[in-house]
C-alpha cells in the first residue's frame, strides 16, 4: 500500500523547494531521475560528512564557507540535494525519498564507516534513516531535528484532506519515521544541537531524540541564542567548536 505521507497535498504544503545551479554537480541516480548533489573532493581516506539540509534550503547554500570550514577540520563534504530542489529531477515526497539515502551513500564511493551523517531540520529524517540503513556509519549529527513528524505535518494538513483516519495516519508515520527507534538502533557517536528558542521545531524534539541515543556516546547541546533558522550564525563559536570536537572524537585530523 502506498504511503499516505507521499500524498501530493503533503508534498505541496510541507516542502519548500528552490531551484538554483552550481558548477560540477555530483549526479546521483534515483527512481525519480537525478539528484544534483555536490562533493568537496573525490573519494579518499578522509572521512566524509553527508549533509542533508533544511526544508527551504538547497545545496548551493552550503557549498561555500561551511564546506570549506568542514574541510579545514580534516573532513570532506557530500551535500545531498532532494527531489525537486536545486537542479534535481522529480517532486519531493517524504517516504519515497527515504530510498534515495541508499543511492547517496553508494555515490560517496567510500565504505559507510568513513561517513558521518548530518541532518538539519527536515534533513534529520534522512540522516537518521542513513544510520538505520547503514549502522557502520561512524557518527550522527542532528541539528534542529524533528522527533514527532506527525505533529509537524498536522500543522499544515488535515486528516480529512488526506482522506485517512487518525489511526491510519499515525501508523504510517510510525512505520516510516519512528525517529526514536532509528536513533536507538545506532551504536556510534551522536551529537544533537538545538536552539533553546527554536520557534518552529521546539527544543523538546531534541530532548526526545537524545533520550533514545546510546548512553555515554551521545551529547545534547542546547544553544542559548537564535532560533530555527539562525542557530548557526547566532551561536557560531559554540556550534563550530562542538562540530570540531565531534570530528576529533571520531578520529578526524585537521591538516597541518
Amino acid at each position: 500500500m502506498p504511503s499516505i505521507l507521499n500524498h501530493p497535498i503533503i508534498g505541496n504544503r510541507y516542502f519548500f523547494p528552490r531551484n538554483d545551479t552550481f558548477l560540477d554537480p555530483c549526479w546521483v541516480n534515483v527512481p525519480a531521475g537525478r539528484l544534483s548533489c555536490w562533493r568537496s573532493a573525490p573519494p579518499s581516506d578522509r572521512p566524509i560528512l553527508v549533509h542533508f539540509h533544511g526544508n527551504g534550503e538547497i545545496v548551493s547554500d552550503w557549498c561555500g564557507a561551511f564546506a570549506e570550514w568542514i574541510q579545514s577540520r580534516g573532513v570532506e563534504v557530500f551535500l545531498v540535494e532532494y527531489r525537486g530542489y536545486g537542479m534535481s529531477d522529480g517532486q519531493p515526497e517524504l517516504t519515497a525519498m527515504l530510498d534515495d539515502v541508499t543511492a547517496v551513500v553508494e555515490a560517496t564511493g567510500v565504505p559507510p564507516d568513513q561517513l558521518i551523517a548530518f541532518g538539519r531540520s527536515i534533513g534529520s529524517l534522512y540522516a537518521t534513516e542513513m544510520v538505520s540503513r547503514f549502522p557502520q556509519v561512524s557518527g550522527l549529527i542532528v541539528e534542529s531535528g524533528i522527533h514527532d513528524l506527525a505533529e509537524r505535518i498536522l500543522l499544515r494538513v488535515s486528516l480529512d484532506e488526506l482522506g485517512v483516519s487518525k489511526e491510519e495516519f499515525h501508523e504510517d508515520v510510525r512505520t516510516h519515521f519512528d525517529q526514536g527507534s532509528k536513533i536507538q538502533g545506532f551504536q556510534g557517536q551522536s551529537l544533537f544541537l538545538h536552539a533553546e528558542q527554536d520557534h518552529l521545531v521546539g527544543v523538546r524534539h531534541a530532548v526526545d531524540n537524545h533520550s533514545y541515543a546510546r548512553p555515554g556516546f551521545s551529547e545534547l547541546i542546547r544553544l542559548p541564542y537564535g532560533d530555527h533558522n539562525t542557530i548557526l550564525g547566532a551561536n557560531m563559536q559554540v556550534y563550530l567548536t562542538a562540530l570540531a570536537e565531534f570530528f576529533q572524537e571520531l578520529g578526524a585530523s585537521s591538516p597541518s
